[in-house]
């Protein structure tokens, strides 16, 4: 959009990210890897307002990827977001990052899918319209062997879960999808969705932001690890 200025944050996998829109131009930086995102984002958001010449203040708002994701990853990204608009008085912009997955594809029907852990899959199908991605169904939770597929032809399949789930990945190839394994969420496909979400009025409230969890739950129990023949 054009004049915007818009900061947006991504902690929800290991890869995580910031960046900076700019007039609609986008500068993105990563985090550096093998250290938590809670040590690194905030210096190199720092950084990257730096080399730009751009004070929060002057940002229109703050986005980050909500999730689904790491349940330690979501609140980093969606504390420091809080916080920076809070000290800004500007408001925030959440955004799921299977949309921002999809965006990155840019085909017209892409399955987002992320590694949930737990022998499970975060998935959701997305349509493009003139309007923009439209989420087909809901977001989903599930087991990579029984997942549900969108119907039809022409999808394109995204995300790490393809890697981590070789049988997901093969019961996709079998139904005719092409298969992008390496596409994550990412802060500058966040910025971009976002800059559109503003522009049709949805930031919010820093003190309403929260993570999408989708799973109520971060691990499994001692006796369900023992059931599947694992260590309590």
């Amino acid at each position: 959009m054009p004049g915007m200025k818009l900061l947006a944050l991504e902690t929800s996998t290991d890869s995580g990210s910031c960046a900076l829109l700019l007039d609609g131009d986008v500068s993105e930086r990563c985090c550096p890897p093998g250290r938590p995102h809670s040590e690194t984002l905030l210096p190199l958001v720092r950084e990257l307002m730096a080399t730009h010449g751009v004070a929060f203040g002057q940002l229109d708002a703050i986005a980050f990827g909500a999730g689904p994701g790491a349940f330690t990853g979501l609140r980093v990204a969606c504390g420091v977001a809080q916080g920076l608009a809070v000290a800004a008085d500007r408001p925030v912009v959440p955004v799921c990052g299977l949309e921002a997955m999809a965006a990155t594809v840019g085909a017209p029907r892409v399955f987002s899918l992320l590694d949930a852990r737990m022998g499970e899959v975060y998935a959701a199908a997305y349509e493009r319209r003139p309007t923009g991605l439209e989420l087909q169904g809901e977001i989903s939770l599930g087991a990579p062997e029984t997942l549900a597929l969108p119907s039809g032809a022409g999808w394109v399949a995204c995300g790490n879960a393809l890697a981590a789930y070789p049988v997901l990945a093969g019961r996709l190839r079998d139904a005719g999808y092409a298969l992008q394994p390496a596409v994550l969420p990412q802060a500058a496909a966040i910025a971009r969705l976002a800059a559109g979400h503003l522009a049709h009025g949805a930031a919010i409230d820093p003190a309403l932001a929260a993570p999408l969890y989708v799973r109520n739950k971060v691990a499994k129990t001692i006796s369900e690890r023992l059931g599947e023949g694992g260590k309590a």
